[in-house]
Formats: C-alpha cells, structure tokens, sequence
C-alpha cells in the first residue's frame, strides 16, 4: 500500500514515516520544510518538496503516485504564535486543507487520518475526557482544526471519504533515529531537556495558579511511537470517526520537571512566568473508545518516554541541525 504523508518531515510525521517503511508500505512525503527537517525523512520515502498551499502541485503528486490513503500531519501547531497571528492558522490548517480533500475526491481516494488535537476542548470539567464532551477550543489553533474536522464530516456526507480523527494529548519520546526538534521550541519535555544538557540556564513554568495540586498545568503525555501505531491501525482496519489518544493519566509540569531531573541525573533549574493565554489548566485522556474500536491503548509510560527523549537529545544535542 501506497501512503502520502504530508508534514512527513516534522517530529510526528517522520517517526510516522519510519514505522511505515518498517513495516513494508510504500511513502510518499510531502513537506514545505518550514518545519520539518529534511534529514529527518527517512531514504526510502520518496520526498516532494510542496506546500498544501499549491494546489497544481499537489495534485500532480496524487495523478504521478496514486497514494491509497492518506495520513495528514501538515499543519501549524503553536498555540501561543495562534493567539497572536490567527490568520496563519485558518490559513494553513483550514483554507489550504480543502485543497487536500479535493484532492482525495478528484482521484478517488477513500481513506485519510487526521493529525488533530485535545486542544478542541478547552477547558472541561469532567475529567478524563472522552469524545462525547463538548468542544469549546480557547486559541485559535484549536479551532482551525475543529474546522477542519468538520469539513471531514461533510466530505464524508457528501463525497463518501473514510476519515479516521485522532485527538492528540501531547505526543512526546523518541525513537533511536528520530526525535522532537522544533525551531520555535515550545514543548516541555525538550524544553527540559535542552537545561539538561546545558543548552539553556534555565526552564520557565508558565503559571503556578492553575486549579491543580501544585498549581502547574497537568497534562497527559503519549508516547509518539503509541501515537504512530494508532495511526496505522486506521489504515489496517475499517473503522471512521473521532479518538482521543493519550495515557489517562495526567502530569504537572513540576511533576515532570522532577522525573525529568531523576532520570538525566541533571538539576535542571526552574522558574515561574506568568500563564500562556489559550492554555487550559487540565487535558487527560480517556482513550476508551479507541481501545473497544480498534484494540488501541499505549504500551509506554512517562519515564519510557522521557528516557527515550533523553538518549535522542543527547546523541542530537543539535537535533537535525
């Protein structure tokens, strides 16, 4: 089987690309590099440079390669930059979508998974959180891809498209050859990890008044290659819909801080900043549904992920770079 990625060049989407290829499927990566990395796509994949953005070029790639499915990773995915320059994230993950989905119309391609994310939530009140509760995103980051979920749906109405949607609740870890490297870091575990190897002086805490028991934001960690298993799942079994992905188990950003220090055996200094707007106090999964779908639960827990993250940034303290 013939898989397109597209963003198969960033953290997700080349861990993605490296099980796929592992596992016998023909990729074809589709990435602008304006994030991803191009030694982190895997030499078996065939790569096109190419923006969603450029419809005649992506649909030369679906008339020369004729993918049987697609996994969409391509989008941006910084909640603080979405809450100053929402225009790039209805552009990029909304407007240049359609150019996907027509793409999948136009040469008949059924089958797309859809890299979306917890932050179609917001803040909730009853945690964990499963599929049925409402969502209400807080930044425009979630929003545009809430929208996009639902152009899904009328595609599916419409055009008879089979889209599988995974909520994800912060992906995280490594695999030996391929790890998180962002050029505008903002996650917390390679943020850590930076202190840890003496890259930065220091990790700031953004908010320690949230309604949680220190006080930091609690989030639920999955480990990328779970993540990446999810994904190939939907493209072995016949299945549709929305499903969350996490552990069900929720972390404080102090609690991971101190993992992270017993782990690297490093002091890893902190400090507290003020909140990041459009961050919710509580994200946690319940991961129920894809487990009863599709026999999907994550088999790695937070110090495998962490130590796995650790031995990437020290072998790649550059990372691709």
């Amino acid at each position: 089987m013939k898989i397109l990625v597209t963003g198969g060049a960033g953290y997700i989407g080349s861990i993605c690309v490296e099980i796929l290829i592992n596992k016998g499927y023909q990729v074809v990566v589709f990435d602008n590099l304006s994030e991803g990395h191009i030694l982190a796509v895997d030499p078996k994949a065939l790569f096109v440079k190419g923006d969603i953005a450029d419809r005649d070029l992506l649909f030369s790639v679906f008339a020369a390669e004729k993918p049987q499915a697609v996994i969409h990773f391509a989008a941006k995915a910084l909640v603080s930059e979405s809450m100053k320059f929402p225009s790039l994230y209805f552009q990029n993950n909304v407007a240049y979508g359609i150019n996907l989905l027509d793409a999948l119309v136009k040469f008949g391609v059924k089958r797309i998974v859809f890299s979306s994310t917890c932050s179609v939530y917001g803040s909730v009140n009853r945690i964990p959180i499963d599929e049925n509760v409402s969502v209400r995103p807080e930044n425009p980051y979630g929003e545009s891809k809430l929208l996009f979920e639902k152009m899904l749906e009328w595609y599916r109405k419409i055009h008879g498209i089979r889209p599988v949607i995974f909520r994800y609740f912060n992906a995280a870890g490594a695999t030996g050859s391929h790890g998180e490297h962002h050029r505008m870091e903002t996650h917390l575990i390679p943020r850590i990890l930076q202190v840890a190897l003496g890259l930065e002086p220091k990790i700031e805490i953004y908010g320690h008044d949230y309604p949680t028991d220190d006080g930091t934001a609690v989030r639920d960690y999955i480990h990328v290659v779970d993540l990446v298993e999810a994904h190939i799942k939907a493209l072995e079994i016949p299945f549709e819909g929305v499903y969350n992905l996490g552990n069900a188990k929720g972390y404080s950003v102090l609690q991971i801080i101190e993992l992270s220090r017993n782990i690297t055996s490093r002091p890893i200094p902190a400090v507290f900043t003020s909140r990041r707007a459009g961050d919710p106090p509580i994200l946690v999964a319940d991961f129920s549904k894809a487990f009863k779908t599709f026999g999907w639960k994550p088999k790695n827990d937070m110090s495998s992920i962490i130590h796995s993250a650790w031995l990437w940034h020290k072998s790649h303290p550059q990372g691709y770079g």
